[in-house]
């Protein structure tokens, strides 16, 4: 159909999640909150794993400046953004496996990525130290380049 907009879908590390909420003294806080806006107008769409609620949960736990209600409210925000979330795949499982071992990361970490292969896009990360051990990968893009 003529004019139609294409929308770009991403799988989202934890890390670009976490700028939305602790965003003081944040690096490539504008390109994630381009991302974040981009997602709620639609312009782009994005596929976490179900771990990424954990992740989330966890880090704002254990930044001085979140409350328990601060956890929780942004554990909420992120669900309610309407992501499409995956339960882990055995599938999914073995290509992070062979993804960890291959690059000597976590699997948890892999798992993103693996989700990205076989969901066909992107995976956007500001781990850069993580895109550093597994940039010849693929299929993975650093937040601070990804309007550039």
């Amino acid at each position: 159909m003529a004019g139609k907009l294409e929308v770009t879908g991403y799988v989202l590390d934890t890390s670009v999640i976490i700028k939305w909420f602790s965003a003081h003294g944040e690096d490539d806080l504008d390109s994630a909150l381009l991302l974040r806006d981009g997602l709620v107008s639609g312009n782009c769409t994005a596929t976490v794993p179900d771990l990424i609620l954990y992740e989330l949960a966890n880090a704002l736990r254990h930044n001085p400046n979140f409350t328990s209600d601060d956890v929780k409210d942004a554990v909420a925000a992120v669900d309610d953004m309407g992501f499409a979330v995956r339960c882990a795949d055995a599938a999914v499982m073995a290509r992070a496996v062979e993804t960890a071992f291959a690059y000597n990361v976590t699997v948890y970490d892999a798992y993103f990525l693996a989700l990205a292969e076989s969901e066909g896009t992107a995976f956007v990360t500001a781990d850069y130290r993580f895109f550093e051990r597994v940039k010849k990968a693929g299929n993975i893009v650093r937040l601070d380049r990804l309007y550039r």
